[in-house]
């Protein structure tokens, strides 16, 4: 219980206290940002009473003359930020003003510390706007009044660690933040200053921004203007405005539809990855209008998952104002405008990856992994999808469509082959590839999590199945490279290692499916593959990692008939009784490690692989 006749002191939350630290600590050459953060919270505060007097028309006498008021006292020092809007508690007071309650905080604060000087773009783009106040104020009073609540509050802080909440005196809800200026803010006491500010960023604000009783900007929606009549200037500031981003937008998608469901959007790609890209609740960030009435920031079936990187608004006209949001999750009308938003963005994708390769090229490396899951989630529009997915092979270090790599097959080719792991840069060198690039064969590397999933749902593209390169025969004889080869040559000329494949599948026994000579390799001694019909190795090591598989299949150890260390071995195994040369039982389980750590893996027993390898090279030398 809150005792309503005391000030309280409270601390800030420690990541807020960081951040004071480098805001207010910090001389940056656009701080100008914070009246564009400070009107536009108070926006998205009228947003929400409007929308709860669809309900509730007691919360809101005046809905029809929502405003956001600028006042200036040159003598106190102070300019004024107020709206009529929703208001806040003592708790909203606690919850929004003393945390940031967002996960990847951290990373956050290091992103941000990292910046030069003059780049608030962080600020923005983490959604913690208000603080940006301490840049030009060395205090900040913030009186406020929920709708609905007799209770008012007065929260203040200097910036250094603690703020108070006390009772105060509104007669109305809403807020009023009273910044006390700093001595070298004083710009922002001028009212020709915030006459340009507000025109350069909140001219997009759809209530009267007014200084006095003069409104600064023209208070309609952008996204009912014609596209024609907007500048790429004000597409920048809407963007920033709905995405509290600080980058410029990627790509404008601006439509009109008129037909069963009439409605328009205005929506961004933003030219940088927001920070909760993969958070786990993956929450589009579109909001959803009614008639110019904010209805969500965040309404479920309006923009699939895969497609959360948008920001922007979806404004209908034959939505139902009355309706919950909870009712709109499952309105027929919402789902028809999901999937016409839907093909208009695949589709604007499509130019875009046709007409600026390199551009989307940019575009795939920041959201790529989040639009192949749609691939998984979307069957309807898999085929739309799967046309603008962009993927790194071996041929050269520009991305390819499937399309492509299907052009460049070679003859005698049947397959997409593909490589997949973790780390991009790994896969790229593991010997799995050698007998491909030998051949000049074409190998997609696949090192996004999805790429598993996905491939279990495509199974093929054009008639060509899709091929793990690390599972299953190498399939690689009956692809034609450009040279004849004479196969009857090669067969005379491959050493026989059955006398060592023997000795190697009774020392390493159930630790391995099989052994058999390989293919696929021209460098590396030997390399680990998954057999036919068994999981792949990386989906393997993936489940195994999440918990989903407890033991892991066997796998089949290939040799390469044309190594050295291979050919010697072979010539131990035949000269000697193999199964008691202790180099040939201790070269069997290195042989193994070997290729365990060329996939990325460590050895099973590292004590004993230490010791082997200290005996063998004993041996040697």
């Amino acid at each position: 219980m809150t005792d309503a006749s005391v000030k309280e002191t409270f601390s800030f939350q420690t990541e807020v206290g960081q951040l004071l630290d480098i805001v207010a600590g910090s001389l940056y050459s656009n701080r100008e940002i914070f009246l564009r953060e400070l009107v536009s919270n108070a926006s998205d505060a009228c947003d929400k009473l409007r929308y709860e007097a669809l309900t509730n028309p007691s919360l809101a006498q005046n809905a029809d003359e929502f405003a956001i008021s600028l006042a200036v006292d040159k003598k106190a020092k102070t300019l004024s930020v107020s709206d009529n809007g929703i208001g806040m508690n003592h708790a909203d007071l606690l919850d929004t003003l003393g945390t940031i309650a967002r996960s990847g905080t951290g990373a956050f604060l290091e992103a941000l510390k990292s910046e030069e000087k003059g780049d608030m773009g962080l600020i923005g783009q983490f959604g913690v706007g208000f603080y940006s106040a301490f840049m030009v104020a060395d205090r900040v009073d913030v009186l406020t009044r929920k709708a609905g609540e007799d209770e008012s509050w007065l929260w203040s802080s200097d910036g250094k660690g603690e703020f108070s909440i006390e009772p105060g005196e509104r007669a109305e809800s809403g807020t009023t933040v009273t910044l006390h200026m700093k001595k070298d803010a004083k710009e922002f006491l001028e009212e020709s200053r915030i006459r340009h500010i507000i025109k350069t960023y909140s001219e997009h604000i759809s209530f009267p921004v007014r200084l006095d009783t003069e409104a600064l900007n023209s208070a309609s929606a952008i996204w009912t203007r014609a596209p024609k009549e907007i500048t790429e200037e004000q597409h920048t500031e809407f963007y920033h405005h709905v995405s509290n981003a600080f980058d410029k937008p990627w790509h404008v998608l601006h439509n009109r539809v008129e037909g069963t469901v009439n409605h328009t959007s205005l929506l961004y790609v933003p030219s940088m990855a927001p920070f909760d890209l993969y958070e786990a609740e993956r929450k589009s960030h579109v909001k959803l209008y009614v008639n110019r009435v904010f209805i969500s920031d965040n309404t479920r079936d309006l923009i699939p998952a895969y497609l959360r990187f948008l920001r922007g608004v979806v404004d209908s006209q034959d939505l139902s104002l009355n309706v919950s949001r909870e009712m709109l999750q499952s309105d027929p009308k919402l789902a028809k405008i999901k999937t016409s938003v839907t093909k208009k963005v695949l589709g604007e994708l499509k130019k875009k990856a046709k007409k600026s390769p390199e551009d989307y090229a940019g575009f795939w490396q920041n959201f790529g992994a989040v639009l192949k899951e749609g691939l998984v989630e979307d069957p309807a529009l898999r085929d739309r999808i799967l046309e603008i997915c962009r993927f790194s092979s071996t041929k050269s270090g520009d991305l390819t469509s499937l399309s492509d790599y299907v052009s460049r097959c070679k003859e005698g080719q049947d397959a997409i082959y593909y490589i997949a792991g973790d780390d991009a840069k790994k896969i790229a060198h593991s010997p799995h590839l050698e007998g491909f690039r030998a051949k000049d064969v074409e190998v997609l590397l696949l090192s996004d999590h999805v790429d598993e999933f996905w491939l279990q749902h495509i199974t093929e593209f054009e008639g060509k199945p899709f091929k793990s390169i690390t599972r299953g025969a190498a399939d690689l004889d009956k692809i034609n490279d450009g040279e004849k080869a004479d196969d009857a040559e090669d067969e005379a000329q491959t050493p026989d290692l059955a006398e060592l494949i023997a000795a190697l599948k009774l020392e390493l026994g159930a630790s391995v499916k099989d052994v058999r000579p390989s293919k696929r390799l021209t460098d590396s001694p030997v390399c680990l593959i998954a057999d036919e019909g068994d999981m792949d190795v990386n989906l393997e090591r993936m489940l195994k990692r999440h918990g989903q598989l407890q033991d892991a299949m066997p796998r089949v150890l290939e040799l390469n008939p044309d190594h050295r260390i291979i050919t010697k071995l072979a010539d131990r195994a035949k000269a000697s009784e193999a199964a008691s040369d202790p180099l040939l039982r201790d070269a069997a389980h290195l042989l193994l490690d070997q290729a365990r750590i060329a996939d990325g893996e460590i050895p099973t027993d590292p004590a004993e692989f230490v010791r082997r390898l200290g005996s063998v090279m004993d041996s040697a030398l």
